[in-house]
């Protein structure tokens, strides 16, 4: 492969501004056709991000000679089947968050990569950003001594959305669709930045509730779990709190201080040590799934490896599901 020509399966919100203009960017990465059961909107997409061409039908965009890669960016419930099928026809895939609808569903993945010999990666693209590699390098310069514990807290007001029973509802909360609800949607970005920090978490368990009875899915979660070097943690997290308890922490507790920083909103890390507290800024790029499709690109094209893969993102799924009860 000299140059990686991608084909769209999904043409949503994330392509649009986080992942779809970064294929562009890189010298040997372009984007070549795009899918939607949605003709209209695969061709306006295609249309408006001067692609050359669009299909409504997956498997024909999956065996266009012109494409020699496939993007899914789908909701979670449909990752598996296009990824098999483009594993299949020997085409890398590059996934969206979560891998897949549940751990089951990773399993078959890897089985079938593995089989086939074709690799797969994963778009938990945080792990490549720099905000999150500063974190990790305090983290590995004994910054903060021996890690103790961990915490993640998380809490948002209910979307607008979230009150229309009247319509139906967001995708994320139909767990047919999206393997839960908005745990399920946002958890895997805090845990795969865990497990890339601290190793596999080898146990978990959890107790999900519907409190504000908006919809049917959980709408709080709360877990403990342990990585294989018996470092412990738990989470707390509110997708019905009130405005006042919007939070967004990972909290790293040391022997010589404390780390915190957040997830989705990238406020300043801040270090606690025996000096103080120092308020560390970090920018990221303007398209942050760049730094990823990056290494991505390079692993394709022989020169680099992307440790974002599918075997590396199978155990977030796996801690999802022992957490909401599902294995």
């Amino acid at each position: 492969m000299q140059k990686v020509r991608w084909g769209f399966i999904g043409c949503g919100e994330v392509t649009e501004k986080k992942s779809g203009p970064a294929f562009n960017e890189l010298q040997d990465s372009h984007v070549e056709a795009v899918f939607s059961r949605n003709r209209g909107k695969a061709r306006s997409y295609a249309e408006r991000h001067g692609i050359a061409r669009w299909y409504d039908d997956a498997q024909a965009l999956i065996d266009d000679p012109n494409v020699n890669a496939i993007y899914i960016a789908t909701p979670p419930a449909v990752h598996a089947t296009f990824a098999i099928m483009a594993l299949r026809t020997g085409k890398p895939c590059y996934i969206e968050k979560p891998l897949a609808a549940s751990y089951e569903d990773c399993v078959r993945i890897n089985r079938v990569s593995e089989q086939t010999g074709v690799p797969c990666f994963v778009a938990y693209y945080r792990r490549y950003l720099p905000y999150f590699n500063r974190v990790k390098e305090l983290i590995q310069n004994n910054t903060i001594g021996r890690v103790l514990t961990v915490q993640v807290r998380f809490a948002v007001p209910p979307r607008d959305l979230d009150y229309k029973q009247t319509v139906q509802l967001p995708w994320r909360l139909q767990s047919q669709i999206s393997g839960g609800g908005y745990f399920y949607d946002l958890a895997p970005h805090q845990l795969d930045l865990l497990q890339d920090f601290f190793g596999i978490i080898v146990k978990a368990q959890g107790y999900k509730a519907n409190r504000a009875g908006l919809y049917d899915v959980e709408d709080t979660v709360n877990a403990v779990f342990m990585f294989e070097s018996g470092l412990t943690g738990s989470g707390a997290w509110c997708f019905a709190a009130h405005e006042s308890a919007r939070d967004d922490k990972i909290e790293i507790f040391g022997s010589k201080g404390r780390l915190t920083f957040s997830v989705y909103n990238y406020n300043p890390i801040q270090l606690y040590t025996s000096s103080g507290m120092e308020s560390i800024e970090v920018p990221n790029p303007p398209y942050v799934q760049l730094p990823i499709i990056s290494s991505v690109v390079a692993d394709l094209l022989g020169r680099g490896v992307c440790e974002s893969t599918s075997i590396s993102a199978t155990p977030t799924n796996w801690v999802m599901d022992r957490i909401l009860g599902k294995i």
